[in-house]
């Protein structure tokens, strides 16, 4: 295991099982049972960026206490735009799923168009409100805030969670959000996309119907998209947040410590 964490083979950039057999005398299955015991995944990487906001402390205090505690008489909306959602066409028909075999598909395709979906999570009912829009610039997102100004009934006030994107903060959105009191923008720390739910529906609506789709054109993959709305809010599945601020902050704490320990 320290061999595994704290060093590297020779002409390598990771540690395989074959390489630690050879290195430690143990078998390849010795090896890999020792990993899987301890949860050690070599082969595996993922990435992270490190937010560096001057207020991301108080911003996560600030929208992890609206998960955990919402306002009464207010509905908490986490808001974002997909954007560039591509109507792709695959240049094959797909092999369908056999037993023994899983569907198979082209790799190549042909392009007809981009759409950007916009959608704004009720964290305490899951439920979506949502719009397709084929830019999304600040006239679309003052569109879509106009939609949700028409959805929530008028004795709530609406607070917002959404990213730093520069249309969510532009002087015709600022101007709108002034004539209209009852809206307050919380805006997530930059590089922590990861405290902003609905990225969690793009994921779902990702891995249920973009990943294998096949839309001859922009018109029927937006009609596919609100069709899945709606089929969502049929049957609508919040995302509990369970985490503290203080947790978040601690697990970020110690892997700063793991960072300047390892020498980076």
């Amino acid at each position: 295991m320290v061999a595994t964490l704290e060093s590297t083979p020779e002409n390598a950039t990771h540690w395989s099982r074959s390489k630690m057999a050879e290195r430690s005398g143990l078998s390849k299955s010795t090896v890999g049972r020792i990993w899987k015991a301890f949860s050690i995944k070599p082969h595996r990487t993922d990435g992270f960026k490190l937010s560096n906001d001057p207020f991301f402390v108080e911003k996560v205090y600030d929208i992890v206490g609206l998960y955990l505690n919402p306002p009464e008489s207010a509905v908490v909306l986490s808001v974002d735009e997909k954007s560039q959602v591509q109507a792709l066409s695959r240049s094959q028909p797909a092999f369908p799923m056999m037993p023994g075999m899983p569907e198979k598909r082209t790799h190549d395709y042909a392009r007809h168009g981009t759409t950007s979906l916009f959608a704004a999570l009720n964290v305490v009912d899951g439920t979506v409100i949502a719009s397709t829009h084929r830019k999304h610039r600040a006239v679309e997102f003052k569109k879509f805030l106009a939609k949700i100004d028409a959805q929530v009934p008028e004795e709530l006030d609406v607070h917002i969670v959404c990213d730093n994107y520069g249309t969510h903060k532009s002087p015709t959105i600022v101007s709108w959000l002034a004539r209209h009191p009852r809206f307050t923008m919380h805006f997530t720390p930059t590089y922590s996309s990861w405290i902003n739910q609905v990225e969690r529906l793009f994921a779902e609506v990702t891995r249920e119907l973009l990943q294998r789709s096949d839309h001859r054109s922009v018109q029927t993959l937006e009609k596919d998209l609100r069709n899945w709305v709606k089929g969502w809010n049929e049957n609508p599945k919040p995302f509990i947040w369970t985490k503290t601020a203080e947790e978040i902050l601690e697990s970020l704490g110690r892997l700063l410590k793991r960072i300047n320990g390892a020498g980076h």
